[in-house]
């Protein structure tokens, strides 16, 4: 390859990286990679130089080898068309001088990576900007720096519910889409983006067409309707029932149904009664033959609901607490925090029988705020970026299982810290979600090899950690899961080389650890829960790392758990409307 070829594909994949190559230059840097066999020859000997891989990847870069001939879990596929981080460093330094060396590598292995999917469709799909298709959590869309979502609702709050066989589950919290709501059993309180408040009683079936609309198929409700929603619809058998600003009763039964107004006026629309306006304590049948006139009058109210919630929170929080006392003593816990029967003092006790010598301490704006029971527990916020709790755990383990619960509010941050070992050496735990809502977690093999990285702080290239992998999940959370708790889960298993990772009870992920990354003596040292600080540091930049999110209760054991203990802790420790 002469050296004019090699200058102007070395333009054109900067300008790339940059995010200034054109249309017209995106189908030039085309022609150029697929007319020179001895460019691609070039680009396969630079999948060995682990090093040019992590000078395109900045931030945290894992120093995964390519001896295997298989790309590390971090880099299988092209970055997502909706992430920046392909263009995040630009190839240049401060002074806009071209980066030689490593950097040079770095490019041309972008370069490589490239060629399988062209340039121009590359440069299309991030004009796009769309979310993962095949995403478990496919209602979130993001177009340009706007994320949508699909949904007309949430589901506020729930007691007992039992879903139809077949029908989709939802938890409290979840944004509800367009379609078919059914449940056997139990209450769902109901919000409507427009303002409506539904109290609706299982069985029943559902069918939401809109912020402003639903069809009740079955079931038994009462709708609350403020004046912003006025003109809200419900339909029932041929009628369609018009609110006014009021709170009024339906019930639709197999053989009959029936409107009451409680409070207010509604209008009806079709059917028999087509334009009679109804007001308070007026009924009407829509369909059927008359029953008892007083069936509606047992209807759950909101204050009802709020009741029997505080009451089932309550049971369902001693219950657990009943569980976490046996929990703790448990041989294989290296550390037990279970923050949820903390409220007060900046110690976050560690009620293992490892003892005080692992407590945790809080350091900086860490807040105490509500638990995954209400205000009955607390939960340990980290929303600011100085925010953490430090402990040290001493010792050599065999195995790791980790768990907690966290609500996740947003993933602000590149990565986001679960729990972290300080100084990531040899054996040395890290423990993350990344900002696209994959899980992470890693274990560092070696810190002793020389992997180098672009640094935007150091304005150059600079040693990176050493050699580690690691072990993703698929996305388990999007917007439209913020201020939801989930129960998470990573198993790091030497001695049967697999990584296992769990979502409220379920599994994930279980990848297989090959031989080059395998380590059987486990250390965690100094380390924090929530965030990531380095502490070692060389310079005055610290990762920002803090999880905008409350973290109640982490557990961690020396041990690989099987799934059907992850289960059980997941049930052992769910709140109502899980």
């Amino acid at each position: 390859m002469s050296n004019l070829f090699h200058k102007e594909l070395l333009q054109l994949v900067n300008l790339l990286i940059d995010g200034q190559l054109t249309t017209q230059q995106a189908a030039q840097l085309d022609d150029l990679l697929a007319s020179s066999p001895e460019a691609l020859a070039e680009y396969n000997e630079l999948l060995d130089n682990h090093e040019a891989l992590c000078a395109i990847y900045p931030g945290d870069v894992y120093g995964a080898s390519l001896e295997t001939g298989e790309l590390p879990v971090q880099v299988q596929t092209p970055a997502p068309a909706d992430s920046n981080r392909s263009h995040a460093w630009s190839g240049r330094s401060a002074t806009g001088r071209a980066l030689t060396g490593w950097a040079l590598a770095g490019w041309a292995l972008a370069t490589a990576v490239l060629v399988a999917v062209g340039v121009t469709g590359y440069l299309l799909g991030n004009e796009r900007r769309v979310a993962h298709q095949d995403s478990p959590l496919a209602g979130a869309e993001t177009l340009g720096t706007e994320q949508k979502l699909a949904g007309h609702a949430t589901l506020r709050q729930s007691i007992d519910l039992k879903w139809s066989d077949g029908s989709a589950l939802y938890r409290d919290g979840d944004v509800l889409p367009q379609g078919l709501l059914q449940f056997d059993a139990g209450v769902a309180e109901i919000d409507f983006f427009c303002g409506a408040t539904l109290i609706v009683e299982g069985p029943a079936t559902l069918d939401l067409e809109s912020d402003w609309s639903l069809r009740v198929i079955h079931g038994r409700l009462r709708a609350n309707v403020p004046p912003a929603a006025r003109g809200f619809v419900v339909k029932a058998a041929d009628s369609e029932i018009i609110d006014l600003g009021t709170e009024f009763a339906l019930e639709v039964g197999a053989d009959n149904a029936r409107v009451e107004v409680i409070d207010g006026e509604v209008k009806l629309r079709g059917g028999q009664h087509d334009g009679n306006h109804l007001v308070t304590g007026q009924r009407r049948w829509l369909s059927g033959i008359e029953s008892d006139p007083d069936s509606l009058q047992d209807l759950s109210t909101i204050n009802d609901l709020k009741k029997r919630s505080e009451n089932a929170t309550a049971e369902r929080f001693e219950q657990w607490k009943s569980s976490s006392s046996a929990l703790r003593n448990d041989p294989r816990l290296i550390a037990y925090y279970p923050i949820s029967e903390s409220q007060t003092g900046r110690v976050v006790h560690n009620v293992a029988v490892s003892g005080k010598s692992r407590d945790g301490k809080l350091v900086g704006p860490v807040e105490r705020t509500n638990g995954r029971f209400g205000p009955i527990s607390a939960g340990l916020e980290f929303d600011r970026p100085a925010a953490r709790v430090r402990t040290r755990i001493d010792g050599e383990f065999q195995a790791f299982t980790f768990t907690c619960w966290a609500r996740i509010d947003s993933l602000d941050h590149v990565y986001n810290a679960l729990f972290m070992a300080d100084g990531y050496e040899n054996g040395e735990p890290h423990w993350q979600i990344r900002d696209d809502g994959r899980l992470m977690f890693s274990v560092m093999v070696d810190d002793t090899q020389d992997i180098r990285v672009s640094s935007r702080f150091d304005e150059g290239v600079v040693r990176d950690a050493g050699l580690h992998r690691v072990y993703f999940t698929e996305p388990i959370w999007d917007v439209s899961k913020s201020g939801q708790w989930f129960h998470i889960a990573a198993v790091y298993d030497p001695a049967n080389q697999r990584v296992t990772q769990y979502v409220n009870g379920e599994q994930v992920a279980n990848q297989a650890i090959v031989e080059r990354f395998h380590i059987d003596t486990l250390r965690i040292g100094p380390a924090e829960i929530g965030n990531w600080g380095q502490p070692f540091r060389q310079t005055p930049w610290f990762a920002v790392r803090n999880l905008n999110g409350t973290i109640d209760e982490l557990a961690i054991f020396n041990a690989a758990l099987p799934a059907t203990e992850i289960h059980s802790l997941y049930e052992q420790g769910k709140p109502i409307g899980y």
